[in-house]
């Protein structure tokens, strides 16, 4: 699509704006749509309080703000949420947040008792602070699109890892491999897609210890194969580890990991590094994944998300179809 959409009717245009968390991607994404990231002051108090003030006018036009939910999470939360609200405050005609990971969005429902629904949390504060649509990529679960009363629009990373997959691989030894149960939709989507075969990992996650869970058995045939798991996202990467050891030992002959969010807290780089993973592709929706795949010998290879949200933007803003970019794929 790559259109440039700078500027519609008498007046209107986009603007984006970027948090200072992950700005490669805004300036990524306004190059794909010809523009410039709005001139925007942000700093910090002595106490750790964000300032935040806009250099140039926002008033009557469309704002996507750009953030990644990153790094220092909750900080990285609050500075959009009070660029939502610097933008409101200035007039804009629509505000878009543009989150390409979500923060919290695992915690979608209540686990055990006396536990937060962190995710509906999250959406609630932006639509508080005055986001009128929320966009986000790869979701946890589809069912946080339901927490927001506007439009959401969840853009999914499966061309990037389709088109990779074409190029790179040999379809007729290919397996699809869904990490967990959670997963086998996602995975079947794939196999149906590639013309391939599909197996399942049954994964046990710990209900008292925070990021343990382990692969225990397969389900499917894999000997001979080439093995991709799929997931929405890699965080400490120990699961997903033990199950590039469990596929070797079921006859795999190479294993290859792709999950849109590159999360890598604590030890992962380093698991992925010694993994039995081949490759392990992720996109750039947050830094920890751009700067693990520019590293000299890295197993990591990041894909840019930045068309595909920039044709959403674009879409978006000519009234056009969201899902007919992704042929529909990413109504889950």
């Amino acid at each position: 699509m790559n259109r440039p959409v700078h500027r519609v009717g008498k007046g209107r245009r986009i603007q984006l704006l970027t948090g200072r968390i992950h700005p490669q991607l805004a300036h990524e994404i306004a190059g794909r749509l010809k523009l410039e990231v709005a001139d925007i002051e942000l700093s910090d108090f002595a106490n750790g309080e964000i300032r935040i003030r806009a250099k140039e006018s926002l008033r009557g036009n469309d704002v996507f703000i750009i953030q990644a939910h990153s790094g220092q999470v909750n900080k990285s939360i609050i500075e959009q949420l009070m660029l939502i609200d610097a933008a409101k405050r200035a007039s804009a005609r629509s505000i878009t947040a543009v989150c390409p990971f979500l923060g919290y969005a695992r915690q979608d429902r209540k686990a055990g008792g006396r536990e937060p629904i962190a995710a509906r949390l999250m959406v609630d504060m932006l639509t508080v602070a005055g986001a009128d649509r929320i966009m986000s990529v790869d979701l946890h679960s589809g069912q946080t699109q339901g927490f927001f009363d506007g439009p959401f629009d969840h853009l999914i990373a499966m061309p990037l890892f389709k088109n990779y997959i074409r190029e790179n691989l040999d379809l007729k030894q290919l397996v699809m491999i869904a990490p967990d149960a959670g997963r086998v939709k996602m995975a079947q989507r794939y196999s149906t897609s590639l013309g391939c075969d599909l197996a399942l990992i049954h994964k046990h996650r710990s209900t008292t210890v925070a990021n343990k869970s382990e692969a225990r058995f397969l389900i499917g045939d894999v000997k001979d194969k080439i093995c991709v798991v799929v997931d929405d996202m890699i965080d400490t990467a120990g699961t997903i580890c033990t199950a590039a050891d469990l596929l070797l030992q079921q006859g795999a002959v190479e294993v290859y990991a792709m999950a849109t969010h590159g999360v890598f807290s604590g030890p992962a780089l380093d698991r992925l590094q010694k993994s039995a993973f081949k490759k392990i592709v992720v996109t750039n929706t947050l830094p920890t994944a751009e700067e693990a795949g520019k590293a000299k010998g890295s197993k990591i290879e990041t894909l840019s998300i930045a068309p595909l949200i920039a044709d959403a933007i674009g879409a978006i803003f000519a009234d056009e179809s969201l899902s007919a970019l992704f042929e529909g794929d990413n109504q889950v």
